[in-house]
Formats: structure tokens, C-alpha cells, sequence
């Protein structure tokens, strides 16, 4: 059990310092990326969580557009709604304001 523990536990940090390398690709960061001290902790040993931490509202503001790009740019489109700026009125996460109209 040990064993598979190490393992998980390897693979949380592998996925830690993936999405900070990918973060860093794209110019931003969160402070406070880590593993979660809790669940390192915990009895019986389990693989531990990912503790996405705090972020300045710029970074929050980041990911969300980038989020919903690849949204935007994966997501079925049965109704040929979207745009290249996405869904017709769509709030775009900078600013709050509604895209696609006026």
C-alpha cells in the first residue's frame, strides 16, 4: 500500500510541476501552486490533492479567458451560435461585458 501511496504521490507532483511549467508558458503563475498538506497527512496514506491556492484577480481574469477559448474553440456548435469570439453574448471575463452584440 506504501508503494502505491509513493506512486500517487509522484504522480501529483508530476501534475503539480506540469501545470506550473504550462502556466509558465503562457505568462502567468499561482503563488501558491502545491500539493495539499492535509491530505498528506491523512491515515490510511492516500495520494495527496492538488492545492491550487490563492491568485491575484489578473491571473483568475487569465485563466478564465483561457478557459473559455478552448471552450469556445472545442465545444459542439449545433446551432452555429459561435463566433471567433465565441458564443453570441458571452460575457468576456476581462471586462464583464457581453461580447458578439452592439
Amino acid at each position: 500500500m506504501e508503494n502505491d501511496n509513493m506512486r500517487s504521490t509522484e504522480e501529483v507532483c508530476e501534475a503539480v510541476r506540469e501545470l506550473g511549467d504550462a502556466l509558465e508558458r503562457v505568462g502567468s503563475t499561482l503563488p501558491s501552486l502545491g500539493l495539499d498538506a492535509v491530505t498528506l497527512g491523512v491515515d490510511p496514506p492516500r495520494a495527496p490533492l492538488v492545492d491550487l491556492g490563492r491568485c491575484p484577480a489578473d491571473t483568475a481574469r487569465q485563466l478564465t479567458e483561457a478557459l473559455l477559448k478552448v471552450y469556445a474553440d472545442c465545444a459542439p456548435d449545433p446551432m452555429g451560435l459561435m463566433g471567433s469570439s465565441g458564443p453570441a453574448g458571452s460575457v468576456d471575463a476581462r471586462h464583464g461585458k457581453e461580447r458578439g452584440r452592439g
